[in-house]
């Protein structure tokens, strides 16, 4: 039986687990939205990446690295500078 017919039925994220993926392409998909949101509250704020860099106290390149939607490697202190410089929350949560 050819392996891409076991998944004929099943949901995408059951294809992504088969095959090892549903971790890293969850990560990414996270990593997105957070990039997004970040870069439309600068927007918002008129914020440049250079004032929030400031303000967040790290370099230019540590903020193109938050914004790197591909760039899964950020720590929770990070997200929560930046928050705190957009006067927002950040929340983390484990969902079932």
């Amino acid at each position: 039986m050819n392996k891409r017919n076991i998944h004929v039925g099943s949901d995408f994220d059951d294809f992504l687990a088969d095959e090892g993926l549903l971790e890293g392409a969850s990560a990414v998909a996270i990593k997105r939205v957070i990039a997004w949101q970040i870069a439309e509250a600068m927007k918002a704020r008129g914020l440049s990446k250079k004032a929030m860099a400031e303000q967040m106290h790290t370099s230019r390149s540590h903020l193109d690295r938050l914004l790197d939607a591909d760039d899964t490697g950020l720590t929770l202190e990070t997200l929560s500078r930046a928050a705190r410089v957009l006067g927002r929350r950040l929340r983390v949560e484990l969902a079932a």
